[in-house]
């Protein structure tokens, strides 16, 4: 049986998607002409109608999901005089079911969208729609909310507001919230970092639509979302590195790549985008910075710093990786070309830029929360998205986010002209070529986008089309505020513009009186990118709905992507050849081959965002665990009985700790005891007694003990009204969680930086960062504990109380062993909490917590020294 037989008679998978969709879009367009008859107000109260069906009456959507569709088209046809094609209603069915559609550039993929999410909002349980930018963030609400507003769905954009506003909060609560994946990411954040409830904005993570999903979850997934506070670390030490780089000598490499011994003190890896030190570079270093080993324990910190100062001047560049900006650093979106406002490079490479650069090295960062965009989107129950180019990643987006990719046809066919890529020996010869196919297009009349991967490439193109008298446009990092704008004018009649690839994503770009005879839109690239999917993305801006259009690579040996994969096996084809300056290769196995390198660094960048999800799945199961202890601790109104089950831990934990009879307490484990306890809780006096406990079982002491304590402490706050002892241990509760998990960020990076050195043991480094992460987890946790009880027992709430208002309680704590009084304030900003001073501030000077240093200088902590006796 042949295979093209086979693949007729089982179809694509593509084709049967779009199969199983047909009767859906055929009951769809049955109930038109039942819908067209609706009078205007018919159609809110059709909407209540379907809202009771779905919520009361348990109605399955799907059965509802025809007519539902059917009333979004004909509320659209009457408010915005857009009536939605039918692949238009295939994307709205494949985004209801929460999967991905592919619809290409021009196909309105945003009025898809308000079909899905007219459906889901009947559920009254909240609709996000996540964008790339804020323009469009604010464009699209205010565009579609004539349909939902007709309808009779409230709409609203949360990057109109600013943060933890009360009109961001009422923006959560509409039926439909549109916002950017970042804006979403650090509401979530800045959520977990309140004191008060009423402080939150988010609800519920219900359905979120994911417009240009593969830039969101794919491309940006790299990135972790990090709020930060200022560190204690000195800056110094990058200045100090920075002045020893310029005297360090990049070694030559063999055919493999492999460093020649005695050639250098550092090896640049072209294809992994890496900076290593050689045996030699190590020994000079030493010499430098006067150290006696560089790879010692004690210099790991160190070596971690040359290797980012290495990255900082040998890889990053300026204008393309970031820019200057009123005298900062600001990162530059590799594939989007769009400065990343307010994120700054991890792990010390920023700080290492702008010492590199000369410009003041902000203080470096403590992580105070974060959360990679992988673990927010699966935090919802459903999530869709839609783009133009999906198909590419359609493994990861499986294996990751187990969502399916559906392509979806175009309403029109599409005939772009696709032409073969043209290669140069350099670049300067392919930006010449760059110029003169500019210039005959202009001549015809003809538009030109021509695509850069980076401001710097841009720029260098900007000035050969000024030299050559040809007027146009430029859209980078620099002047990004007018993207849309520009976009929108690049389909006139002889316009020109340089962008980079994938900037104006959203914005369609419409043909100008006279281009479709001209040849409609002539896209070029000026070199391939990483991913296949952004010269796709790059190529769809040309040829939308039906309209002609065309579009060419043009590459150089001199290009990123070309140094990492072949260049020199084609630079040697051109040589036989004997092809003179100026000449190009123009065949389709360049580009497959050009493709197939592409391939392969698409593959890689998975591998990095998988390793940067496994080592980040750790740290969510860890930052659930602590959000799920801070919820509790704003929605309850009485703390006591997490209180008792903290007290009980702790006093659990230390007699275990001091009886290694589990059957007994013996009469030393008594005599230890007797000596934590009035120093741990701050009393004056011992009060067991020792005939009460001394011989009696461990598992009756233990009852004993904790009852002893709980009724201590009930009898230290019962002469307060409840509601002031609850904001108390709110305040207390939150404020020593905040820290110890601050701390615990903190320790959990350090170890992070140093883990993949354990590969030199041959330990796997994230099975090591799970184990170590859990035990510092565990410690974490036992400490907050520990820290809690001890200060609830050492706070005294004076009777002079006032409250200022219900977010507002101040509490006047003291420790009962001191005549002064300090001020404990319940409400704090977000984020206050975790920049403030512990709580231990207010221990009396003669208590040591069990956890800090020991009083005897051995350095350990109280509990593992003289806490033991």
């Amino acid at each position: 049986m042949s295979l093209s037989f086979l693949i007729k008679f089982f179809s694509t998978k593509h084709e049967r998607d779009i199969k199983n969709l047909l009767p859906l879009i055929k009951q769809i367009n049955q109930l038109e002409s039942e819908v067209k008859a609706y009078h205007n107000d018919d159609f809110k109260k059709k909407t209540e109608e379907l809202k009771k069906s779905i919520i009361t009456d348990k109605a399955n959507p799907l059965k509802v999901l025809p007519l539902a569709f059917a009333m979004v088209r004909e509320a659209s046809v009457r408010t915005l005089k857009m009536r939605h094609f039918d692949v238009q209603l295939m994307g709205g069915v494949v985004l209801y079911l929460g999967k991905i559609a592919e619809m290409k550039t021009g196909e309105g993929k945003t009025l898809t969208s308000t079909l899905p999410i007219y459906l889901r909002a009947l559920e009254c349980r909240g609709v996000h729609v996540v964008t790339v930018n804020d323009y469009l963030a604010k464009r699209d609400s205010d565009w579609m909310a004539p349909i939902y507003n007709f309808l009779g769905l409230t709409v609203d954009c949360i990057d109109k507001y600013t943060p933890h506003s009360k009109e961001r909060s009422e923006a959560y609560q509409a039926d439909v919230t549109y916002g950017t994946n970042n804006e979403f990411g650090f509401d979530y954040l800045r959520d977990n970092m309140v004191d008060h409830l009423e402080q939150r904005v988010q609800r519920s993570y219900y359905y979120s639509i994911i417009d240009e999903v593969d830039s969101v979850l794919v491309d940006e997934a790299r990135t972790p979302l990090i709020i930060s506070g200022p560190s204690e670390s000195d800056t110094t030490k990058y200045y100090e590195i920075d002045k020893i780089i310029p005297r360090l000598r990049e070694a030559k490499a063999d055919e493999q790549g492999k460093e020649i011994p005695g050639t250098g003190d550092y090896l640049i890896d072209v294809k992994d985008r890496n900076v290593i030190v050689t045996e030699d570079g190590g020994k000079k270093i030493e010499t430098l910075l006067r150290l006696d080993s560089l790879y010692s324990q004690k210099n790991v910190e160190i070596l971690h710093h040359i290797n980012q100062a290495l990255r900082a001047h040998k890889l990053m560049q300026r204008d393309v990786d970031y820019i200057l900006e009123g005298g900062e650093v600001v990162i530059v979106d590799e594939f989007t070309g769009r400065k990343m406002e307010g994120r700054r490079f991890s792990d010390g490479l920023h700080q290492a830029i702008e010492a590199k650069e000369r410009v003041n090295i902000a203080s470096e960062n403590q992580t105070l929360a974060s959360i990679t965009f992988q673990n927010y989107f699966r935090m919802y129950d459903i999530v869709a998205g839609m783009t133009g180019t999906a198909d590419t990643e359609a493994e990861e987006f499986k294996k990751i986010y187990n969502l399916e990719v559906v392509v979806i046809p175009t309403n029109q066919p599409l005939i772009r002209n696709d032409h073969e890529d043209k290669i140069y020996r350099t670049e300067k010869e392919k930006n010449n070529a760059i110029v003169e196919r500019i210039y005959t297009a202009y001549k015809n009349g003809q538009p030109v986008l021509l695509g850069t991967i980076s401001v710097d490439k841009s720029e260098v193109l900007s000035v050969a089309l000024s030299r050559r008298g040809l007027k146009h446009e430029v859209l980078n990092a620099k002047n990004h505020s007018r993207e849309a704008i520009i976009v929108e004018k690049a389909g006139q009649k002889g316009s020109i513009t340089i962008a980079t690839n994938m900037a104006g994503r959203g914005t369609d770009i419409k043909l100008g009186t006279g281009v479709k005879e001209a040849g409609g839109l002539l896209i070029i690239g000026s070199e391939r990118s990483e991913a296949r999917r952004v010269d796709n993305q790059l190529r769809g801006r040309s040829g939308r709905q039906g309209d002609p259009g065309e579009s060419q690579f043009f590459l150089s040996l001199d290009d990123e992507l070309m140094k990492r994969f072949g260049s020199d096996r084609i630079a040697n084809i051109m040589a036989r050849l004997g092809m003179q300056e100026g000449e190009e290769i123009q065949h389709k196995w360049i580009s497959n081959a050009i493709g197939n390198a592409q391939k392969k660094v698409e593959s890689r960048n998975f591998d990095i965002r998988k390793h940067l999800l496994e080592y980040d799945d750790v740290m969510n199961s860890q930052r659930k665990y602590i959000y799920q202890e801070r919820d509790y601790f704003l929605k309850h109104e009485n703390l006591s009985e997490k209180i008792e089950e903290i007290l009980e831990e702790v006093v659990a934990d230390q007699l275990y700790h001091f009886c290694s009879d589990r059957e007994i307490l013996s009469e030393q484990a008594f005599i230890s005891l007797n000596k934590w306890l009035p120093g741990f809780f701050g009393l004056d006096n011992p009060y067991l007694d020792k005939t009460k406990f001394v011989k009696e079982k461990y598992i009756d002491v233990e009852e004993k003990l904790v009852n002893e304590v709980k009724e201590v402490y009930k009898n230290k706050t019962n002469s307060h009204p409840q509601e002031i002892i609850t904001s108390m241990e709110r305040s207390v509760l939150l404020h020593i969680l905040d820290n110890r998990w601050k701390e615990h960020l903190l320790r959990m990076d350090h170890l992070r930086e140093g883990i993949t050195l354990r590969s030199y043991a041959e330990k796997k480094p994230l099975t090591e960062f799970k184990r170590e992460g859990f035990a510092m987890f565990e410690e974490m946790v036992s400490n907050f504990k520990s820290e809690v009880a001890e200060t609830l027992f050492n706070v005294k709430i004076l009777p002079q109380v006032k409250q200022t208002s219900q977010l507002g309680r101040v509490m006047n704590v003291a420790n009962e062993s001191h005549d002064t009084v300090d001020s404990f304030s319940g409400p704090m900003t977000p984020g206050a909490a975790a920049n403030s001073k512990a709580p231990n501030q207010i221990r009396s000077a003669k208590t040591i917590g069990r956890n800090e240093p020991c009083y005897c200088g051995s350095g350990k902590k109280f509990k593992r020294c003289h806490g033991e006796s």
